[in-house]
């Protein structure tokens, strides 16, 4: 059984000047859902993997992130063997509501697409991969630094990084980018071999999650002169709010008091009175921003679509979008992986197609328009490409 921190690879261990050399068919840069879950299902196609991870799991699986699941992301939890926990504790939604001033219209989503949403948070998410990841000792590097990738255009690339004082090197076929917009992955190809369009939005999100009851069945979300706002939930006793904010305001100019106050004047009558206040576990503001890159595939190299995608839209309903990436470069078919798994398993919008890519990106672009058109004050962002 490896150390910990001693990776699980498919070749043998060996040091050379005081590096350990390792080998595998795939390292996974980023130990998030993307590039857990990526791991998870490239083992169940018989796929060897190593997943790099520069934060403690702790520490990871303790960020607050999105908490709504879209029912294609759900099967895919369950195909990959973790979906257990989630089904018997998560919120099946067959509907939302949407408010404007003081009128609402609830949304059938079972009725109009045949399909739910599953309210279950991502640090829930993060914790079942992890621990199905458990299963193999050493699969999972976490506090690896200095992750350095190397000859990512050839078809034996290395990467290597450094954990506990010793350096590792790690020989492989391919390398899946899914350390997000800040990750080194995406930061290792040259800016002259990347197409990149960014919208920076000049407002964002001010988050807040309470001990309390939800004030509605389903999610409310709700458009007001003063600005968005959405009222959403981790559990049946555990309630997350979003308000639209100042990108210049800070957290501390928004105590618990002053953040319900504006809650409820946004929110129609009917909801306002259910309103259950308590003092706040976890509060934060996100900045907004809508991101693309172009391609998504450097030789070896794949930049996952938490990379190379990213859209924060409606106040934490979040698409996962890089769980559908991660199940396509599980089945991708290519000759280094000894295997022959058809792509048509596999619906189109999770390969990252340039066009594709854009749409649908496109597509979160402009629901965000949609809450920043109420505001004209408010819009002075900036785009670039």
């Amino acid at each position: 059984m490896p150390a910990p921190g001693e990776p699980h690879g498919i070749g043998t261990t060996a040091s050379e000047r005081g590096v350990r050399v390792h080998s595998t068919q795939v390292v996974i840069v980023g130990g998030g859902p993307s590039g857990l879950l990526l791991a998870q299902l490239l083992r169940r196609n018989g796929i060897a993997s190593i997943v790099l991870e520069r934060q403690a799991r702790d520490y990871v699986q303790g960020r607050i992130r999105a908490g709504l699941l879209e029912w294609g992301t759900v099967k895919l939890l369950q195909e990959a063997g973790v979906g257990t926990r989630m089904m018997r504790d998560g919120l099946v939604h067959e509907g939302l509501e949407l408010a404007f001033g003081e009128n609402h219209h609830r949304i059938d989503l079972k009725a109009l697409a045949g399909r739910s949403v599953l309210v279950y948070g991502q640090t829930e998410v993060q914790k079942d991969l992890a621990e199905a990841r458990d299963a193999e000792p050493g699969a999972v590097v976490w506090e690896a630094s200095n992750v350095g990738l190397t000859d990512w255009d050839t078809k034996r690339p290395t990467v290597s990084y450094r954990h506990n004082g010793v350096q590792h090197t790690i020989g492989c076929d391919f390398i899946a980018g899914c350390d997000g917009y800040h990750g080194v992955s995406r930061a290792s190809v040259p800016t002259d071999r990347l197409q990149q369009y960014e919208q920076i939005y000049p407002f964002g999100w001010l988050g807040l999650m309470a001990d309390v009851p939800p004030l509605n069945d389903e999610l409310v979300y709700a458009n007001h002169q003063r600005g968005f706002a959405l009222c959403s939930m981790r559990s049946n006793s555990r309630s997350r709010y979003y308000l639209q904010c100042s990108l210049q305001d800070s957290v501390d100019q928004w105590p618990d008091d002053r953040f319900y106050a504006e809650l409820r004047a946004r929110l129609p009558g009917r909801f306002a009175e259910r309103l259950v206040e308590a003092p706040s576990i976890e509060k934060s503001i996100a900045p907004l921003r809508s991101y693309v890159v172009e391609p998504m595939r450097f030789g070896s190299l794949f930049l996952v679509r938490c990379v190379a995608r990213s859209a924060r839209v409606l106040a934490g309903h979040r698409r996962y979008l890089g769980f559908g990436a991660g199940r396509q470069a599980a089945i991708r078919r290519d000759d280094r992986l000894g295997r022959d798994i058809p792509d048509a398993r596999l619906p189109r919008h999770y390969w990252p197609e340039k066009g594709r890519t854009r749409e649908s990106s496109g597509l979160r672009i402009y629901r965000v328009q949609c809450v920043w058109s109420a505001q004209p004050a408010l819009r002075t962002g900036t785009a670039r490409s």
